[in-house]
């Protein structure tokens, strides 16, 4: 179906543009009708997910590509544990597919409103000192070039293409079909509790190597990490779910409804920030559960905010964290978001932000309707300062020139977009900036 653009906004409305024309494909050979027919009209084409990247990296001027009803599983490789997703899939569809094979994702973000393809695109990842980022976990990928061409990529076919397209910021081509390495489906056993930092910190390294999964979040004004530690457990284990009306208070009323009105009050009265950070340290973040790995690993969030993170290597993720808190307190801000921090495996994907390096994330945000461009900025000087790289989908400030420093194929990727995509059907101003014309 294809009809004249109307306003795209992203998620977290830090993007907007009006494309010339919209398209919702069905079929894979829909996508490459679409594609040949906008590149006899010399149109840039954009394919679009859930929308939910910070930066302009979806942005389509263009022909944009909505993959909504690009949905659902091509095939299953039970003897591997392998299944093949068209592009459009979004990973809450994902759990429910995978069930009737016993299978799972090996590991997700805490987001899950993501399309498949709009996820490894950008390089989303989950925490496990173990594990690499969704990309790590695909084994193939089918996508259709800027001269209409469907090409597969996998161990097989086009092997060397692999490290570049399983990340490939849709600067190479229209995914259309994602081959991923599944496990069998687990359980996580979950323990959240609030840390001193005094106590948290000094041991950072030992907390992530001893977890399948850790994470912390800290709410600047406190002196509290909120850590989370998942252990991996059959999908045999007894499942000890949280209580319905106990979730629903901790994720939904407080989480998500209180801490809107929250935002919204600070946003008016700063003053109010720091308070509402120690409360919410007391009231959240202490309970043990066992579940399905992905009710564990992922959550909902409906609290409208502005994402930048930097990936770190993982030894200096203490010395970065101590820095951003320094920041906070000089600067006298009052942040009301809290500060995320994961942990990620090395992996040899070209663009990865982890590529040959165990990597630490920091995440900051702020509410949508404040200004984060001084908090970011004086954020992101510091996380560069420690060998810091940008996550492609989150807000940023970096050009292709900077990049190509922390980037050892970064040269590689590009001499492939070259080839792929010599005429730059698949550019926007935010590939400009981050690839180079």
């Amino acid at each position: 179906m294809t009809r004249p653009g109307g306003v795209w906004q992203n998620w977290g409305r830090s993007q907007r543009v009006r494309p010339q024309l919209v398209e919702f494909p069905r079929t894979v050979e829909a996508v490459r009708r679409a594609v040949t027919a906008a590149a006899k009209r010399g149109m840039p084409v954009k394919a679009v997910g859930a929308g939910h990247s910070f930066t302009g990296i979806a942005v389509a001027p263009g022909l944009l590509l909505d993959l909504t009803d690009l949905t659902g599983v091509v095939d299953v490789d039970r003897d591997r544990g392998r299944v093949t997703l068209l592009a459009g899939t979004r990973l809450h569809q994902v759990p429910a597919l995978l069930a009737p094979y016993g299978l799972a994702m090996q590991n997700l973000g805490d987001i899950d409103r993501q399309s498949i393809s709009g996820a490894i695109s950008t390089g989303t990842h989950g925490t496990g000192a173990q594990f690499g980022g969704i990309s790590t976990q695909v084994v193939g990928a089918r996508l259709v070039t800027a001269s209409g061409e469907l090409i597969a990529v996998s161990e097989d076919e086009n092997a060397e293409l692999l490290p570049a397209v399983a990340l490939g910021l849709g600067a190479l081509g229209i995914l259309v079909e994602v081959t991923l390495q599944c496990v069998p489906a687990f359980l996580l056993h979950a323990v959240e509790k609030p840390v001193p930092l005094s106590e948290l910190l000094p041991s950072l390294d030992g907390w992530a190597a001893a977890s399948d999964h850790f994470e912390y979040y800290w709410f600047p004004h406190t002196e509290v990490g909120l850590t989370k530690v998942d252990t991996r457990l059959p999908e045999s284990a007894v499942r000890h779910p949280l209580p319905k009306v106990g979730k629903w208070i901790d994720e939904t009323l407080l989480a998500n409804g209180v801490y809107r009105v929250a935002c919204g009050a600070g946003t008016g009265i700063p003053a109010i920030v720091p308070r509402f950070s120690r409360l919410a340290v007391k009231l959240t973040g202490d309970r043990e559960y066992t579940d399905r790995s992905t009710k564990v690993l992922t959550q909902s969030r409906t609290v409208r905010f502005r994402e930048m993170e930097y990936a770190v290597p993982a030894e200096n993720v203490r010395p970065a964290f101590d820095a951003l808190r320094a920041l906070i307190d000089a600067r006298g801000w009052k942040i009301s978001f809290p500060v995320e921090v994961r942990f990620a495996a090395a992996d040899d994907l070209w663009l990865s932000t982890a590529h040959g390096r165990a990597s630490g994330y920091i995440a900051v945000h702020r509410y949508w309707r404040e200004d984060p461009t001084e908090y970011f900025e004086a954020v992101e000087e510091i996380m560069l300062s420690y060998g810091g790289r940008p996550h492609w989908g989150k807000m940023h400030t970096l050009d292709a020139a900077t990049l190509r420093e922390r980037y050892p194929r970064f040269d590689d990727f590009t001499a492939l977009r070259d080839r792929l995509d010599p005429d730059r059907m698949f550019r926007n101003d935010y590939l400009d900036r981050v690839l180079g014309e």
